[in-house]
C-alpha cells in the first residue's frame, strides 16, 4: 500500500473514538477556559491510547499536551473543545430546538475540530510505530479560542518553540488549505469613575463618568476615518452606570476590541484608544482604567508546509457523502435566508477563485478547491496565529455542515453532531495525518519551512499579552 492507503486504513482503524470524542464534547458544551469535563474526558482517552498527558499547562487549568514516541521530528497537532452561549441545538434537527434554553453549543464545531485532530495524531502515532520509525506527535488540547485566548498563554510559556510543524483545521463548509491570514485582536476593559450627584438638583457637583464613555465612543468613532480600512475597533457597554435618569452616574465600564491584518497595526491603534479614554476622561472630570483582557496575533501561513498539505488533500479527497447526508444537508438550507447561501460565491471571490467553482444549487461541497495563496486577511481572529509565530503551521477547512451555513449559528451545533460531521472529521484527520507523514519524509522539506518561518517573523515569538496579565479563567 502506499502512504495514502496506510494513513486511510489507520485513520479509519480509529473513527469509533474520533466519534465518541466528538459526540462527548459535543454533550459538555463548556465556556472557554472552563471545559474542565472535557479536559478531563481528553486525559483519559489519549492516557488509554498509550500517550502521556500533561494537565494544567500553559497557565491553563483545562489546558494539556497529550505526548508518544520522543526524538525528532516532533508534530503537533492542534485541538480545540470550547462552546458559544445561547447556541444550544438538538442534534441533527433542522428545526431551532435548544436543548437548554439559553445554554451553550457546538456553534463553531470545536467539538469536530478537536476530535478529528485526536485521529490524526493516533493515526500518525501508529504509523510510526509500526514502521519503526523515531520520532515525537503531540496533541495540544487548547481551550478558549472563542473566549480566553488558551494558546496565547501556552505559547508564551513556550510550549510550541520546538515543533518541526504543527498542522490544524476547521470545520466549516468548504475543502480548502487555509492560505489567508487572520486579523490580529487585542481584547480590553475602560473602567471610568467619577463622581455621583442628584442631575437635577445639584449637577454642577457631579462627574460622569457614563459622559465619559460616551465621548470616549465617540472618539472612537471619529478615529475610524484615519485608520487603515482594513482595521476594525468594536465595542459593547458593560455597565452604563446604572437605571436611574436622575442620578450622575460615578462609574461606567465598557468593552473593546482592535483588529487589524498584523498585531504591530493592532497594538498601533490599541494605544490611540487609550489617548482617547484618557481625553474623554480629561473632558468630564473623571478618571479611566484600562484592563487589559487578552489578545491574539495574526495568523502567519506557511507555503512550504501548505503545499504539502494541498497534496495530501487531493490525494485523500472530499468527505464522501451519501444521500442520507445530502438530505439532512437540504432540510437545513431551508432554514438559511438567500444572502446566507448567495455569500459562498462572494466567499470563493475573497479567496481569488473562481465563483462558478461551487454552484448556488449545491447543498454541500464535494470537491477540494485549488491552492491559492493569499496576502491578505480573513475577517476573523484566531490563536492559532500566535502559534503559526512559534512553530510552521499549516491548517485547513473540511465540510461538516451545509453550504450557506452561518457561522456561530445554531445551525452549526446541530450539524457539528451528524453524519455529515462524521465523514468531515474522518477526512480531516485524513489530511493532517499524510500532511505530517508527508512532511517528515523530507528533512530538506522541513528545514525549508523553519527558515520561512524565521524569515516572516524574524526569528522571535513577542506575546502580545502583557506578562503580567494572567488567563481569565
Amino acid at each position: 500500500m502506499d502512504k495514502k492507503e496506510i494513513i486511510s486504513a489507520l485513520v479509519d482503524r480509529y473513527n469509533s473514538d474520533i466519534i465518541l470524542a466528538n459526540d462527548t464534547v459535543w454533550e459538555y458544551a463548556e465556556p472557554g477556559m472552563k471545559e474542565y469535563k472535557t479536559a478531563e474526558f481528553y486525559r483519559q482517552f489519549f492516557e488509554e491510547r498509550d500517550f502521556n498527558v500533561e494537565m494544567g499547562v500553559g497557565e491553563v487549568p483545562t489546558a494539556f499536551i497529550a505526548s508518544w514516541g520522543e526524538g525528532t521530528p516532533i508534530v503537533g497537532f492542534l485541538g480545540e473543545y470550547d462552546a458559544l452561549p445561547t447556541l444550544s441545538q438538538e442534534a441533527s434537527c433542522a428545526v431551532k430546538k435548544p436543548v437548554e434554553e439559553g445554554g451553550y453549543g457546538q456553534g463553531c464545531g470545536h467539538n469536530s475540530l478537536g476530535a478529528a485532530a485526536a485521529g490524526a495524531a493516533l493515526a500518525y502515532r501508529d504509523y510510526l510505530k509500526e514502521n519503526g520509525l523515531k520520532g515525537t506527535v503531540r496533541f495540544y488540547g487548547c481551550p478558549g479560542e472563542e473566549y480566553g485566548s488558551g494558546k496565547v498563554f501556552m505559547a508564551r510559556n513556550g510550549l510550541f518553540d520546538d515543533l518541526d510543524i504543527c498542522l490544524t483545521w476547521h470545520p466549516g463548509k468548504i475543502n480548502r488549505v487555509s492560505t489567508t491570514s487572520s486579523l490580529a485582536c487585542i481584547s480590553a476593559f475602560y473602567e471610568f469613575r467619577g463622581v455621583s450627584a442628584h442631575a437635577a438638583g445639584n449637577p454642577h457637583l457631579g462627574r460622569s463618568a457614563l459622559d465619559a464613555v460616551e465621548l470616549m465612543n465617540v472618539g472612537v468613532n471619529y478615529l475610524r476615518e484615519h485608520i487603515i480600512p482594513e482595521a476594525r475597533v468594536h465595542y459593547a457597554y458593560v455597565n452604563a452606570g446604572g437605571i436611574a435618569p436622575n442620578v450622575v452616574h460615578d462609574y461606567a465600564k465598557v468593552h473593546y476590541f482592535v483588529r487589524a491584518p498584523k498585531i504591530k497595526q493592532a497594538q498601533e491603534i490599541f494605544d490611540r484608544v487609550m489617548d482617547i479614554a484618557e481625553g474623554a476622561a480629561k473632558m468630564t472630570g473623571t478618571t479611566v482604567k484600562r484592563i487589559f483582557h487578552e489578545a491574539l496575533c495574526d495568523y502567519n501561513p506557511n507555503r512550504t508546509l501548505e503545499k504539502v498539505m494541498q497534496q495530501a488533500f487531493e490525494e485523500i479527497g472530499a468527505p464522501k457523502f451519501d444521500q442520507a447526508d445530502f438530505a439532512l444537508a437540504e432540510a437545513f438550507r431551508k432554514t438559511y435566508t438567500q444572502a446566507d447561501i448567495a455569500d459562498t460565491k462572494k466567499t470563493l471571490e475573497d479567496y481569488g477563485m473562481d465563483p462558478d467553482l461551487i454552484s448556488e444549487d449545491d447543498v454541500l461541497h464535494t470537491g477540494v478547491l485549488p491552492y491559492v495563496p493569499l496576502n491578505k486577511a480573513m475577517p476573523g481572529s484566531t490563536d492559532v496565529g500566535d502559534v503559526s509565530y512559534c512553530a510552521p503551521t499549516a491548517q485547513i477547512n473540511v465540510v461538516t455542515e451545509a453550504l450557506g451555513t452561518p457561522g456561530h449559528s445554531w445551525q452549526v451545533t446541530a450539524q457539528s453532531r451528524s453524519s455529515i460531521a462524521n465523514k468531515g472529521n474522518n477526512t480531516a484527520a485524513k489530511v493532517m495525518a499524510l500532511t505530517a507523514v508527508m512532511a517528515v519524509s523530507d528533512p530538506e522539506l522541513l528545514k525549508k519551512a523553519k527558515e520561512e518561518l524565521i524569515k516572516s517573523t524574524g526569528g522571535k515569538y513577542e506575546c502580545p499579552i502583557p506578562a503580567d496579565v494572567k488567563p481569565t479563567l
